[in-house]
């Protein structure tokens, strides 16, 4: 079973029973939350992407990319070679750095705002940036073929969490709300298992997955 944006609108209307034009006009906006919650709660590698940028010297800030998350890692080259920055808070590096007419390598990055990283000690010089970063991949309703990785490969959970944000809107059944809930959490733990144990390991190195039991 897979999701495009037609099948799965439609989906949700057979699971609902609810053709209503308001209910209809949501949609959309229903499986955009899924998304996000799904996004929010699993961290998939599938979504991890390397983004190539250029510090400005005397300028402390580097812009992020328009579909940056959260960061994995942040690199410059320095003398030929890679030198990995380490990331710390805001606070923490104005603190290191309260001087930003300061200049040097850059040492550590931290998340300014949603646009920008802020580095310290402010570059003083142009250095080649990498940054590896977890990204918002583009939803199912907005992709131009209608179709999205969990929608492919994930469908229970998107299809589960569109549920639980369509019956909420409906303000439903609390017993079938519950149902589309616990389906969802279902579905996000084998998502979890999926993305943070059997996508970045192997049988031959690592062994079996062993839960523990309950």
């Amino acid at each position: 079973m897979s999701f495009t944006f037609t099948t799965l609108k439609t989906a949700i209307q057979d699971f609902t029973d609810n053709t209503e034009t308001t209910f209809v006009n949501n949609l959309s906006t229903f499986i955009i939350s899924a998304e996000e919650r799904i996004l929010k709660n699993v961290q998939l590698s599938l979504f991890r992407k390397n983004s190539s940028g250029t510090t400005t010297a005397s300028n402390k800030y580097l812009s992020l990319p328009s579909d940056f998350l959260t960061p994995f890692s942040l690199s410059i080259t320095s003398s030929s070679e890679h030198v990995f920055l380490d990331l710390k808070d805001v606070n923490y590096i104005q603190t290191f750095n309260p001087n930003p007419a300061t200049t040097g390598t850059p040492r550590y990055y931290g998340i300014f705002d949603y646009q920008n990283l802020i580095l310290g000690p402010t570059p003083d010089s142009e250095y080649t940036a990498e940054l590896h970063y977890f990204y918002r991949p583009t939803s199912i309703t907005a992709s131009g073929d209608g179709t999205s990785w969990l929608g492919t490969n994930a469908p229970n959970t998107l299809l589960y969490g569109t549920l639980s944000e369509a019956y909420t809107f409906m303000k439903g059944e609390a017993d079938i709300l519950q149902l589309y809930g616990q389906r969802f959490e279902e579905a996000i733990l084998a998502l979890k298992n999926f993305g943070e144990a059997k996508e970045i390991t192997d049988q031959y190195r690592s062994g079996m997955i062993v839960r523990d039991k309950q």
